[in-house]
């Protein structure tokens, strides 16, 4: 956990940068995917599924560090 609350700070705001992007792509795959039929084109369903995974991860990711920024803000002393 690094020491300095802004250095935290700085790597929550990136990382929720990169989650947004990563939402929007999640929903452009989805709007692009209305027309097709499950498992009909086998390579844009695992473009989609490792696009999902990978928003996955990230909102995890992105969740312990804003979990890191509360718990920089209410320690006491410093």
């Amino acid at each position: 956990m690094p020491e300095e609350p802004g250095s935290a700070r700085n790597k929550f705001r990136s990382d929720f940068m990169i989650e947004l992007a990563l939402i929007v792509a999640v929903a452009i795959y989805l709007m692009m995917a209305q027309r097709q039929v499950v498992g009909e084109n086998l390579s844009f369903t695992v473009v989609g599924a490792a696009l999902m995974a990978l928003a996955t991860y990230w909102t995890l990711h992105t969740a312990r560090d804003g979990l890191e920024v509360i718990v920089l803000r209410l320690r006491p002393g410093k």
